[in-house]
């Protein structure tokens, strides 16, 4: 929670009767405006101090003795995790993680030099390996969300240096970041940590699929995998954190497929044997299903339409009118939803879907017989009518929900004449 976020909604919980003045008082107090400022300052000193002497003996690295280039990588190592624990026992987390990511920088720093110190070829991940046991060990140890995305983050590199180097995919390190974190996600599912941890898998999804030169398609089945984790997860932020990089992929194809998917020369990136695709797919959906059955999501169902296989429909019009019948069935069960739930943020989601969609429809199939100005202008005019009514149906749905001061007042109210 940041200070601008208390001072702009905490006036509107005391008029609505949540807390009283003194509470709000005691909120703002307890996160000080200058708080943020006091803890990336020493951060940001020691990042510059740290850069200035990494500088210095960059310069010089060639001419120093191997002993005393040993003993530098070493004491840098030390010197990191010392003073990162050291803040943390005083109190200060930010500079504290922030020292322990500057040691794990340092020790995969430490890996590559030494390799090349001493004329160390080596043909597999086992040395780059250690790095990513090194992150994932330290982000339990001090749940830090820095640590989980540094971790992540020299997942990717390393994973990616198999690939464009050595040729090959890590199912070790890919194995590291979808076990080691994706557990530590499940027992501490925080927003940014979930959303990073998404991302870096459908990282490690899409460089298998260029490995195996596998049709682009089989990336969604290790996608919607992610995707079927958070339905299970029982915090519902950390779960739609962890969900949306899969669905913004999925839609993102989608969209491409309604905007692109002209001819059939598609078919042979996009069309992988149909039954092993959609048994795999199949199955993931099953899992995502008994996910949301235990967690009694099953509002949220509707979010794998994004996932029908249009692409088995030839090119042309057919797959044209498949990909934004589904568009437009997935912005309205978005706007759907967030109306039973008066979710203002997924209102204005589904507005924005529904907008694009329609924009996706009305480019496709009239471009070829209007004349350009009249396109444009019936264009605009449309998508501005469009926008036009989706927020007033908004601003009314918001408008028709009582206040929590009043519906609490009215259920007191109503409690005596049902008891009398």
């Amino acid at each position: 929670m940041s200070r601008k976020f208390l001072e702009n909604e905490s006036p509107g919980w005391v008029a609505d009767g949540l807390i009283s003045e003194a509470q709000q008082q005691q909120l703002l107090a307890r996160y000080p405006p200058e708080a943020q400022a006091l803890g990336l300052l020493p951060l940001l000193g020691s990042v510059l101090v740290g850069l200035s002497a990494l500088s210095v003996v960059a310069a010089n690295w060639q001419a120093l003795p191997a002993a005393l280039r040993l003993a530098l990588l070493l004491g840098s190592l030390l010197g990191s995790y010392g003073a990162g624990a050291y803040f943390l026992r005083r109190g200060n987390a930010d500079l504290g993680h922030g020292l322990m990511g500057l040691g794990l920088i340092v020790f995969g720093a430490s890996i590559i030099l030494v390799s090349q110190l001493y004329q160390l070829v080596g043909y597999d991940v086992s040395g780059l390996l250690a790095w990513v046991v090194a992150g994932t060990a330290l982000s339990y140890v001090y749940g830090s969300r820095l640590l989980v995305l540094l971790t992540v983050l020299i997942g990717a590199t390393v994973q990616t240096y198999c690939v464009e180097v050595l040729g090959s995919f890590s199912y070790a390190t890919a194995g590291l970041v979808a076990v080691g974190l994706g557990y530590y996600w499940w027992r501490r599912p925080a927003v940014v940590s979930s959303s990073v941890l998404a991302i870096g898998l459908l990282w490690q999804a899409g460089l298998l699929v260029i490995v195996l030169h596998a049709k682009i398609t089989w990336f969604f089945v290790p996608a919607m995998a992610i995707y079927a984790a958070g339905d299970w997860q029982a915090s519902r932020p950390g779960a739609r954190a962890l969900q949306a990089p899969p669905l913004v992929a999925a839609y993102l194809f989608m969209f491409g497929l309604a905007t692109f998917g002209e001819t059939d020369t598609y078919a042979n990136v996009l069309r992988p044997p149909l039954l092993p695709y959609l048994g795999a797919l199949g199955t993931v959906f099953a899992l995502s299903v008994a996910g949301k059955r235990v967690r009694g999501r099953m509002n949220t169902l509707l979010d794998w339409l994004l996932l029908l296989p249009g692409f088995y429909l030839p090119g042309g019009l057919p797959l044209a009118v498949a990909t934004l019948v589904v568009l437009y069935a997935h912005a309205g069960s978005v706007l759907a939803r967030a109306h039973r739930n008066q979710d203002s943020d997924q209102l204005t989601l589904g507005a924005v879907l529904f907008v694009v969609a329609t924009a996706v429809a009305y480019f496709k199939l009239t471009w070829a017989f209007l004349d350009k100005s009249l396109f444009f202008l019936l264009g605009g005019v449309l998508l501005l009518s469009l926008s036009w009514y989706l927020r007033r149906r908004n601003a009314q749905a918001l408008a028709a929900t009582p206040p929590p001061a009043e519906s609490a007042a009215a259920k007191d109210t109503s409690e005596p004449t049902r008891n009398s």
